[in-house]
């Protein structure tokens, strides 16, 4: 799963993306510094992991993970090819969902594309940005869809469907705020749009705003409103974080009262906004978290590990993550009647440890 990290120039996306990811994408005061998009791997924190670890004595452990990407700037008028738009454009196509990144502080040394500090204008920029080249793309899939109506009748439920989503973008509001049952919102997956894309708005703040300020609550409110996810975080602050050990991490993290990073926050709050969810195997040689989308049947979650798993499945053998925990060993679990033996309908849970059974 892919998430692009935007923003105007100058908001702290690449320093928040180093941090992430501690790729070492450039981090300059000017405009247009990221120009082709940098790429990063990280982990999904999960504690589960280290437990799971020790009660099996794995030799390695394998974290699930979500794919950061660097994009470019954006500035007014990139719908029309201004500053670097059309690659902006290009670039937000391809991710599953967009981290946004807007700026919550004052500092008259890091200078602003539009001259002062507006978070809520900053993200209607981009919002409008986007939605002015949806309906760039509309107006094109409307005229096709009306051509074919001529043709066959059909198309009539398109061409309704795509009227009613230019009309929606036209009032300003992205289509993802658009309330539509399961097969209009499948419909509109289809169209790959820009607005559709889920969201989450980082309140990029300095070390005095950690615990908010007044533009973090003018962008809460304003993601709340289009319902879209928000973590306040300081983009310096975290970058500063990775490059500690473990123990000066801890160390540095108390002195700022932080439970957890705001990285962890974010990656957390990414992998819920995509709908994800992990189940787990564990064993010596390997304990590791599997990624699928949440409602996913365990043959198709076993065929994540290989699609003999899921060519072959006869049934897998559950136990939940707590109740391992408490039984001290997948073989204790199963004489005390713990674990579970599920069919091809089964759909697969948060917590589950599994043992898939399959011949090929």
């Amino acid at each position: 799963m892919k998430l692009g990290v935007v923003g105007l120039p100058n908001v702290g996306k690449s320093t928040l993306f180093n941090a992430i990811t501690k790729a070492g994408a450039a981090a300059a005061n000017y405009a247009f510094c990221t120009i082709e998009p940098n790429v990063g791997v990280v982990a999904v924190p999960d504690e589960r992991l280290d437990k799971l670890a020790a009660l099996y004595d794995s030799k390695k452990i394998t974290p699930t993970t979500l794919e950061f990407v660097d994009i470019a700037g954006l500035v007014r008028g990139a719908s029309k090819g201004e500053g670097l738009g059309n690659k902006f454009l290009s670039h937000i196509r391809e991710v599953d969902a967009v981290v946004h990144v807007v700026r919550c502080f004052d500092d008259e040394n890091i200078i602003h594309v539009d001259g002062s500090v507006d978070p809520v204008r900053d993200m209607e920029t981009i919002n409008l940005e986007l939605v002015f080249a949806d309906l760039e793309t509309l107006e094109r899939r409307i005229g096709k869809a009306q051509t074919m109506l001529k043709a066959d009748k059909k198309y009539a439920e398109d061409v309704d469907r795509l009227e009613k989503m230019k009309a929606w973008l036209e009032s300003g509001k992205p289509l993802r705020s658009m309330a539509v049952d399961e097969d209009f919102k499948a419909f509109m997956d289809e169209q790959f749009l820009l607005t559709v894309k889920p969201v989450i708005y980082v309140a990029n703040v300095d070390e005095s705003g950690l615990g908010g300020n007044a533009y973090t609550e003018k962008v809460k409110e304003a993601a709340a409103a289009e319902g879209a996810e928000c973590v306040v975080l300081c983009a310096k602050l975290e970058e500063d974080l990775g490059a500690l050990d473990d123990e000066e991490r801890e160390m540095f993290m108390q002195e700022y009262g932080l439970e957890e990073s705001g990285l962890d926050k974010l990656v957390k709050a990414s992998y819920k906004l995509l709908g994800l969810i992990s189940y787990l195997t564990a064993g010596e040689k390997e304990t590791r978290a599997w990624t699928i989308v949440k409602g996913t049947k365990a043959p198709q979650a076993a065929g994540k590990i290989h699609s003999d798993f899921e060519k072959g499945f006869i049934r897998a053998e559950i136990v939940d993550y707590e109740t391992l925990l408490e039984c001290g060993s997948f073989a204790a679990a199963k004489e005390k009647g713990k674990v579970r033996s599920e069919g091809k309908d089964y759909v697969m849970q948060e917590n589950d440890v599994v043992l898939f059974r399959f011949n090929v």
